[in-house]
């Protein structure tokens, strides 16, 4: 059995539906376990997460950047760097913002910087872009046209509830693609 955790920080609930339908994606796959892990709780969770094949970090994006309580656990996880407890694991990641672009691209590059620098291999999101034609829509998954992870966005007068679900797909999709090649992929 593979085991995907999921860390994320949320700071008004959006980036949390989102890290559970990356989980739910994740745990769709037979023969894969999936475990949310909130920064918040990360001191309790250490061992599980050197037990994981995969981490998928997400995190809000504030001012073009990872919210400061996922910067914090990203500082806190030195030890398992200096001990290279996560080298050779799967890592992806996603992110949710206000705006559409919200520079929601930087804070996928810091996950993914901070997963190279844990030895991790990254897994991007495996979809072509929606929405970028005259057929396109909203409801395509992957409408924001990211790569290198899930991208969401959220109205910033909405609650988690108001987020569209072609987003909440996309974040599944990233955890199926993560869980599958978690199947194929073993660290000896």
């Amino acid at each position: 059995m593979k085991k995907v955790a999921v860390v994320y920080h949320s700071g008004y609930g959006h980036t949390e539906r989102q890290a559970k339908a990356v989980a739910e994606g994740a745990a769709a796959v037979a023969g894969v376990t999936a475990q949310l892990v909130s920064v918040a709780d990360a001191d309790k969770h250490w061992d599980d997460l050197a037990a994981a094949d995969a981490i998928i970090f997400g995190a809000p994006t504030y001012m073009g950047s990872v919210s400061g309580d996922f910067k914090k656990f990203m500082d806190d996880s030195s030890k398992a760097w200096f001990a290279s407890a996560w080298k050779d694991k799967l890592a992806a990641g996603f992110t949710n913002s206000g705006s559409q672009s919200g520079d929601k691209l930087n804070s996928l590059i810091q996950l993914m910087v901070f997963a190279n620098q844990q030895g991790m291999l990254w897994v991007s999101l495996g979809l072509m872009p929606g929405n970028n034609n005259s057929k396109g829509s909203v409801d395509d998954l992957n409408r924001l046209g990211s790569f290198s992870g899930a991208m969401s966005q959220s109205n910033v007068d909405q609650g988690a509830e108001g987020m569209l679900e072609s987003d909440l797909k996309t974040a599944a999709h990233l955890g199926r693609r993560v869980a599958e090649a978690a199947l194929r992929y073993s660290r000896g």
